[in-house]
């Protein structure tokens, strides 16, 4: 594939997670790319690179295999994708269509906030809930690492239960209740 690099994960152990995505088709996961730690720096939001590898499913999440080789396009265009709003997608099976692409999730209240291993440092699992319905995100600690402002807000208690927010992130699906590739009829 020809995409643009979005966002990436922290660098590790020689490879990469880079979140990518193109202008018309949508989001991209490629997981654990091999590279050096030179290369990983180039990967800045908006960098056109070209991808090779395998599509696959872990836990229902559509992903470029690990294993998969990348290359920076030299002088090709800049492209940073703008969030698309897809509030009225949640619960819907249409927002497995999105996995990998930047959304935005407009009006929801912070039901609740847990840290993975019980403190700070590492995600963050916030449920949301719109009309009846909850919804689980969380704040990726090797995306969002704990210096970043969003992470901070949710350790300085700005974002608390009760806050009606607007949430930016990544369409990720894991651990669906999930055969590879189709999304269950209870949404999973």
């Amino acid at each position: 594939i020809e995409a643009y690099v979005q966002a990436t994960q922290s660098w590790y152990n020689g490879a990469i997670v880079i979140y990518a995505q193109d202008k018309s088709y949508g989001g991209y996961f490629g997981y654990n790319i091999p590279c050096s730690e030179e290369d990983a720096a180039k990967l800045v939001p908006g960098t056109k690179i070209n991808i090779k590898g395998y599509k696959t499913f872990y836990k229902g999440m559509p992903e470029i295999a690990a294993g998969a080789t990348f290359t920076v396009v030299e002088g090709a265009d800049t492209y940073v994708a703008p969030a698309a709003i897809m509030t009225d997608l949640l619960g819907k099976i249409e927002l497995l269509d999105q996995v990998g692409a930047f959304g935005a999730f407009q009006g929801l209240t912070v039901k609740s906030i847990s840290y993975k291993n019980d403190a700070p440092g590492d995600d963050i699992y916030v449920d949301f809930t719109l009309g009846e319905a909850t919804y689980s995100f969380c704040v990726e600690r090797y995306l969002t690492d704990p210096e970043t402002d969003v992470y901070k807000a949710f350790v300085n208690e700005e974002v608390k239960v009760g806050d009606v927010v607007d949430v930016y992130g990544f369409v990720y699906w894991y651990d669906a209740n999930v055969d590879p590739g189709f999304a269950s009829e209870d949404g999973g």
